[in-house]
Order: structure tokens, then C-alpha cells, then sequence
């Protein structure tokens, strides 16, 4: 159920492999025991035309959707691994960042729920 989506620079994946950068989100989301085993999902955006302020680097900005129902201790705790774990892999980049967004229940649907 979750996604995690990734919009970055694309100096970044010239530093590290989009499959590198997935991996640590991914395996920083499953650290919180937030998801169920095998749920979580990522992708990643990379940019090559995009405007930051003066004498920045490069970006990252994770975009999380999960399912309403945590509480703002656990999405703070979410974003604070994500964004850990990505300035330990880029401690140079200025602008790494994360926000979380929930799905309501009464209003999703996926192929299983209509079959």
C-alpha cells in the first residue's frame, strides 16, 4: 500500500544508483514495522531541469501515501528515518526533504477490491 515516490536532481543518481537510493528508502520504511511485509513500494523521479536558490547543489524530496490511521508521532518518525537515511548516503546536498500524505479508506480502490 504505500508509495513512496522520489523527485531528485539528476546529479543525484550520477553520485548513487537510482537502485541504491530506492533500496535505502525502502528499507528505512520498513524499519518503523509501520507497513506490512512486502507492501511497500518505490519509484524514483530524477530531473534535469529544475531551479534551486543560490549555491545549491542538488535536491531530493520524498513523497509518501499511505493509508489514513497513524498517528503524527509515527508519520514524524517516518519521515525523520527517510530523511536520516538519505543524508547519510548525500551529506552534501542541501535540500533533502519528505512529506507524507494520507489515503483515505472510504475513498481508495485497487484492482483486488473490485473483482
Amino acid at each position: 500500500m504505500p508509495h513512496f515516490i522520489i523527485d531528485c536532481s539528476d546529479n543525484i543518481i550520477n553520485r548513487k544508483s537510482p537502485e541504491e537510493i530506492m533500496e535505502s528508502v525502502y528499507s528505512a520504511a520498513e524499519s518503523t514495522g509501520l507497513f506490512a511485509e512486502g507492501d511497500i513500494k518505490v519509484r524514483i523521479n530524477p530531473f534535469s531541469n529544475y531551479r534551486l536558490g543560490k549555491g545549491k547543489n542538488g535536491f531530493i524530496h520524498v513523497f509518501a501515501n499511505i493509508m489514513e490511521g497513524r498517528t503524527a508521532e509515527q508519520k514524524q518518525g517516518l519521515s525523520q528515518k527517510i530523511v536520516s537515511a538519505l543524508n547519510v548516503m548525500f551529506p552534501d546536498i542541501a535540500i533533502i526533504s519528505m512529506n507524507i500524505r494520507d489515503f483515505e479508506k472510504a475513498s481508495y480502490c485497487n484492482k483486488s477490491m473490485v473483482m
